[in-house]
């Protein structure tokens, strides 16, 4: 056996097939595609008056699907008892704080402007995964999350709605979903939850302390009185935004199962490129110019070659490590002394 066989990367684990990473990545980002079309249409259209009450509904809905499945056998996750909040902490709290950023931000902004900047969701998902998963990136995925950023920038220095506070909503959201993808990566790795247990358990632990502060700040009496209950096409809407919760968060789960956290983050990147030219023209709310436009475009570019460089080069990067570090392996037998060298012949 030669020497590089038996190195083993730290970390690493076994390669998920091809076609599971694709359809849980496809998955995500269709579900990711519709649930911002549903919400939008809620907040804006219908002016629905509270984002938070919005996110309560889609974490009820994914307690009462988990639930009955589990009483039903279709799936199976831990009883409660109390290493779960061990287990899932911190995830609850990046999930609420996901929730509702996500939501007053989609409510705030126009579509094009939501998800460029929903980009600066990839570098801070290549910061948190190299410190807390320690991992390293090649220069061809840096600089191409560096041309999505610029083009970012370049777009959003022409928003002339300028608002701090949405602003401050996106930037948010952005964090807490490079957190909350990290982290899910990690427990999903070494807590044996499970992917319905997370969701499962994350809903249970944050739906009783968002619907205390949905009523102290008189959300949950806005919700309650919106006068639009009675209508059946914005009842369907909230009920198909609630069940889009449930689906989302598990695709999320399921896609960063299968493949990694910023792969995640790049599917993302890749759904918005629907949503961005779509909301152009379906919503009202695009201002056009030029500088938008070109930004945009930018944007857009860097995030196909980005996701171009990670799904491509993902696997021969691995193939070429292990190679790398065989060879590494067998040049430090080479320049150790020859009767070192005898010696080991003679095991």
């Amino acid at each position: 056996m030669s020497v590089g066989s038996s190195v083993q990367m730290p970390g690493s684990s076994p390669e998920h097939p091809a076609l599971l990473k694709f359809l849980s990545a496809a998955f995500y980002a269709l579900s990711s595609f519709l649930i911002i079309i549903v919400n939008k249409t809620i907040l804006t259209n219908y002016r629905f008056p509270s984002y938070m009450f919005l996110g309560i509904g889609q974490m009820a809905a994914t307690i009462i699907i988990l639930y009955a499945a589990k009483l039903n056998k279709t799936v199976q996750f831990q009883d409660f008892d109390r290493s779960i909040l061990y287990k899932t902490f911190p995830l609850p709290l990046l999930y609420v704080g996901n929730h509702i950023t996500g939501l007053a931000s989609t409510k705030k902004l126009s579509l094009p402007m939501f998800t460029v900047l929903r980009k600066f969701t990839i570098i801070m998902t290549m910061f948190l995964e190299s410190q807390i998963l320690r991992k390293t990136f090649p220069n061809r995925v840096v600089y191409s999350v560096f041309v999505i950023v610029f083009g970012a920038l370049v777009a959003a220095s022409s928003d002339l709605a300028f608002d701090i506070e949405s602003y401050t909503f996106i930037f948010l959201n952005d964090l807490f979903t490079a957190a909350s993808g990290v982290y899910t990566k990690k427990k999903l790795g070494k807590e044996g939850l499970g992917q319905y247990g997370l969701l499962y358990y994350n809903a249970c632990i944050i739906i009783i302390p968002t619907l205390l502060a949905s009523s102290y700040t008189h959300d949950l009496q806005k919700a309650i009185a919106f006068e639009n209950w009675v209508n059946l096409s914005f009842t369907c809407y909230f009920l198909l935004s609630c069940i889009m919760g449930f689906v989302l968060m598990y695709s999320i789960v399921l896609c960063s199962y299968y493949n990694s956290a910023l792969t995640t983050t790049v599917v993302g990147a890749i759904k918005n490129v629907a949503v961005a030219y779509i909301g152009m023209f379906v919503g009202g709310d695009y201002e056009f110019s030029w500088l938008n436009f070109i930004g945009l475009n930018i944007c857009i570019s860097g995030g196909l070659v980005y996701s171009y460089v990670t799904f491509q080069s993902s696997p021969a990067q691995d193939q070429d490590a292990g190679r790398a570090q065989e060879h590494q392996g067998v040049h430090v037998l080479q320049e150790l002394p020859t009767h070192t060298a005898k010696g080991q012949e003679t095991l």
